[in-house]
């Protein structure tokens, strides 16, 4: 595989939003079954990249939430926004 045909080079995703539009996208290429093997194969790698970009986001996210909520995820509601 050349650096040419790896978009798994790419540089990390600068938003949350950003690497799941990216993500989006690879995952239609990849369903269409019009990338070779090798394209294939860089796809899924960055694919995989970005899951983990997104789910460490994911993880930074929630204990901003639980240091807010005293350690104490609680679900949100409407009722307690207009209390």
């Amino acid at each position: 595989m050349t650096a040419d045909s790896a978009p798994a080079a790419a540089a990390a995703p600068q938003s949350f939003e950003q690497a799941m539009a990216e993500l989006a996208q690879l995952v239609t290429q990849m369903e269409s079954g019009a990338l070779p093997l090798e394209a294939s194969v860089a796809a899924y790698a960055r694919g995989s990249e970005l899951v983990k970009y997104c789910a460490a986001q994911l993880e930074k996210v929630e204990s901003q939430v639980k240091v807010l909520e005293g350690d104490m995820l609680k679900p949100f509601s409407d009722d307690e926004a207009t209390q």
